[in-house]
């Protein structure tokens, strides 16, 4: 029998043998019915979204971003030309929700250098976070943009060193999540430490809260602030299990938990159990470390916002800073039911939380951070001009590293290198060119929200108002941003002493010289 034959025989034979398990299997109707070519049919279930976001799906059609979204953010990270040529291809005419900025012919002059070259204090918050309480270690933000929590374990130990180390050269900060502080947020970025459900990398062996752990972590590492995790967008009022196989030696040293056992987050706080006890709570973390203290949220009851302002207003506690993580937001692995619908996204969340500082009177007294989608310059500035004075990136920081939007996340199989713990997928990912493209990343965003500010007339993205934004309702009609949300003349900008300190900064004076003339953008 000739070679060839014999290769014959042998295909045939594998063929009848699939053909024979396809028959006697009870499992897949599909393959029962119809044997060995049923099996194109699971072929190109697996291979579907890869065909659709190469070859099938057009420049806006794909989620969570689009193909034009990923391209702007992969050349603003490589320092290429990300600018895009013969116009939009959005359909601006009919698509209700579509925001537009109004540029001014006549603003206050914006230094050309400053916004050609991005220079200064890498575009520094209009207020000092924690200066209103009067917080020991109360800080200036240098980066209005920031990176978003990402933990540990969720992301590989290449990606956080990377986010670190880029935070670093962007000088912006960078949160840790609530997975701990580990060795890979060592390298020179300043950190935001968030406090989770299970406090990890502050917890006892019981999985009790430990205030002296935390002081001697927030002693050993640039920490400026803390967040306490309440909610997220992925999976809000969900906790979360890392499973054993995932809990390496360096994730459980970080977390403070067992290796290689499950690794559960609770779905609530054990340390407080009211708004009554969180404020007590950030009042006794402040005062013992002396750094400012915010909450993370995503937005759904808002009797908790209520509540929080009340007490507030009137028992002289309070947190100080407010990120606000809508609905459509988060890296983290959720159930598709999470994932669609529960939380406002971050437009309608966000504003409401707003409104009740403002109608309490206190929205001088707190940073106001986005998270959602808003490392997109317009996604951004509707969320500068309602409110915010920071903005955080979670997906667009992973795709300045690397990110595919595989959508591989909740696998561990992550192709980039980016969301898994596997060391071989992780290997490829280089720290210290993906840091680079991080940081080009950031800068490229301050640049462009810098652009937009003057287009409006004003030195800092910060400065932009509600009436600088309308939303198209149809296409011969549109509303301005704060009538969309119900805002009142003045909401959305910081004090007129915090402007004038802004303007300062921008115009390369000191914080105490100068001054600056109301906004122009008197709505908002």
């Amino acid at each position: 029998m000739s070679r060839t034959t014999r290769t014959a025989v042998a295909g045939l034979a594998a063929l009848a043998a699939v053909a024979a398990r396809d028959l006697l299997q009870r499992e897949h109707t599909v393959l029962r019915n119809y044997p060995v070519v049923g099996h194109a049919r699971y072929l190109l279930e697996t291979l579907g979204p890869e065909l659709r976001q190469y070859l099938v799906a057009g420049n806006n059609e794909e989620r969570p971003f689009t193909r034009d979204q990923r391209r702007w953010v992969y050349a603003s990270a490589k320092g290429e030309n990300n600018y895009f040529g013969f116009g939009t291809d959005n359909d601006l005419e009919y698509t209700a929700g579509y925001p537009v900025i109004k540029h001014r012919t006549f603003g206050r002059a914006v230094p050309a250098t400053r916004v050609q070259t991005g220079e200064g204090a890498g575009l520094p918050c209009a207020k000092v976070l924690g200066a209103a309480r009067g917080r020991a270690a109360a800080f200036r933000p240098a980066s209005v943009v920031n990176v978003s929590a990402m933990s540990f374990g969720s992301l590989s130990p290449a990606a956080v060193e990377a986010l670190n180390r880029g935070a670093a050269m962007a000088g912006c900060l960078h949160n840790t999540g609530e997975g701990g502080l580990s060795r890979h947020h060592r390298h020179g970025g300043e950190l935001v430490f968030q406090i989770g459900t299970a406090y990890f990398g502050c917890r006892d062996e019981r999985g009790r809260f430990d205030l002296q752990r935390l002081k001697d972590l927030v002693a050993s590492a640039p920490v400026r602030a803390l967040e306490i995790k309440l909610s997220q967008g992925a999976k809000p009022g969900l906790g979360g299990v890392l499973p054993a196989a995932k809990v390496s030696a360096e994730i459980a040293e970080a977390r403070g938990v067992p290796a290689g056992v499950d690794c559960i987050s609770p779905s609530r706080h054990a340390e407080f159990s009211d708004v009554d006890s969180l404020l007590d709570w950030v009042e006794l973390l402040a005062a013992e470390t002396g750094l400012p203290v915010g909450v993370k949220s995503a937005v759904g009851d808002m009797a908790f916002w209520d509540e929080l302002t009340g007490l507030m207003s009137t028992t002289g506690r309070g947190v100080d800073f407010v990120t606000i993580d809508g609905g459509e937001g988060g890296t983290g692995a959720a159930p598709l039911i999470f994932t669609d619908s529960v939380s406002l996204p971050f437009q309608l969340g966000f504003a409401r939380v707003y409104s009740t500082f403002a109608r309490a009177g206190l929205t001088d007294d707190v940073v106001f951070v986005g998270g959602g989608k808003l490392g997109l310059p317009d996604n951004a500035v509707v969320a500068f001009a309602l409110g915010c004075d920071m903005v955080s990136i979670a997906r667009e920081a992973m795709l300045a590293i690397g990110c595919i939007q595989a959508q591989k996340c909740h696998t561990d199989t992550c192709p980039t290198g980016v969301a898994t713990q596997n060391p071989w997928l992780a290997h490829g990912l280089d720290p210290s060119l993906k840091s680079v493209r991080l940081a080009n990343y950031v800068r490229t965003l301050r640049r462009d929200l810098l652009k937009v500010a003057e287009a409006c007339g004003v030195e800092h993205p910060g400065l932009i108002g509600t009436g600088s934004v309308e939303v198209l309702t149809g296409r011969t009609a549109s509303r301005p941003l704060h009538e969309v949300y119900g805002y009142e003349p003045g909401w959305g900008l910081p004090s007129p002493s915090d402007r004038a300190a802004i303007a300062a900064i921008m115009a390369g004076e000191s914080e105490q010289g100068g001054s600056a003339p109301p906004s122009p953008d008197a709505v908002g």
